[in-house]
């Protein structure tokens, strides 16, 4: 098939554009939030095409991720609209911008983001993350915690980013991602936007990830981690709870009892090193790439035959 998508997640896109179809990427001049084309920090293969919007032809389905792009697409193509995110503003009560439509179905990354957008009559579906696993594995020399997140700074609570401190008290912090430079502070070192394969390299350094969002969907950056076979200490919010079993990392809403956890697995490098060989157990079973991009061939197929 010839597929129609924005480069707006990167990681989810990595992912994405690995199955056996072709992907045209729009690109402009500027590069901008509606014509990044290919991605420069990840690997992609050249299946995925960069082309200005108005050379793209041939489409036969587009991925939909903002509700401007729905006008952008060219007529008569079915739409599938695939939803990042949780929810913001009045939750649980919050209504999808793709409410109450036919002409679309709306493929959710987590049961959670399923279960709290009210997406009224539209049609649904789910299909959890699936990622290319990193070829990293977690050795846990240095006795740092790793980030990876991004925009922290502009973002503060929702990323967990006024919990950092907490953590530095224990061990130093090294932050990853995009927009971190404006985080360094004490015991907390930013690494601004890295290319993905580097900065895999070094989070598997450190003796354990931290997941301190409050409040998004489930991040990329988390199932590598586990993959990768790093223990995790999280915050029990939204879908964590079911991506990290207790016997993979420490979750609780108490944030004590994760700065315990901290100490904890700094400490003990054996409990380190068996929850994080059972974390990377779990993450490559329910989100391996295999079964993730037979999903999204289901639903490609049963849209596209169901346009006909």
């Amino acid at each position: 098939m010839n597929i129609l998508l924005w480069h707006v997640h990167g990681s989810w896109t990595t992912s994405f554009v690995q199955g056996k179809h072709r992907y045209l990427i729009p690109v402009n001049d500027a590069r901008d939030a509606w014509g990044r084309g290919r991605a420069r920090t990840f690997d992609w293969p050249a299946t995925a095409e960069e082309l200005p919007l108005e050379e793209i032809r041939d489409v036969d389905i587009a991925i939909v991720q903002r509700p401007e792009e729905l006008e952008l697409v060219p007529k008569g193509v079915p739409v599938i609209y695939l939803e990042h995110n949780t929810p913001k503003g009045d939750v649980p009560s919050s209504r999808h911008p793709m409410a109450d439509r036919d002409d679309l179905v709306i493929a959710h990354v987590t049961d959670f983001n399923d279960l709290f957008w009210d997406t009224g009559a539209t049609r649904t579906t789910v299909i959890e993350h699936g990622i290319v696993e990193p070829k990293a594995r977690w050795t846990g020399e240095l006795g740092h915690f790793a980030v990876v997140t991004n925009e922290p700074v502009r973002r503060q609570r929702v990323t967990g980013t006024d919990l950092f401190p907490r953590f530095a008290s224990v061990a130093p912090v090294d932050v990853f991602g995009m927009g971190v430079e404006g985080l360094r502070g004490d015991r907390i070192t930013p690494y601004d936007d890295p290319p993905q394969h580097e900065m895999h390299t070094q989070v598997a350094r450190r003796r354990a990830y931290l997941h301190l969002c409050r409040w998004t969907s489930l991040g990329l950056s988390l199932i590598e981690a586990m993959q990768m076979g790093m223990p995790v200490i999280g915050l029990a919010t939204t879908e964590a709870v079911v991506a990290v079993p207790p016997d993979a990392g420490v979750l609780d809403t108490r944030v004590a009892t994760l700065v315990e956890a901290a100490h904890w697995l700094l400490e003990d490098d054996a409990a380190a090193r068996s929850l994080g060989a059972r974390a990377r157990q779990v993450a490559l079973a329910r989100y391996g790439l295999d079964r993730f991009l037979a999903d999204w061939d289901r639903l490609l197929e049963e849209e596209t035959c169901a346009s006909r």
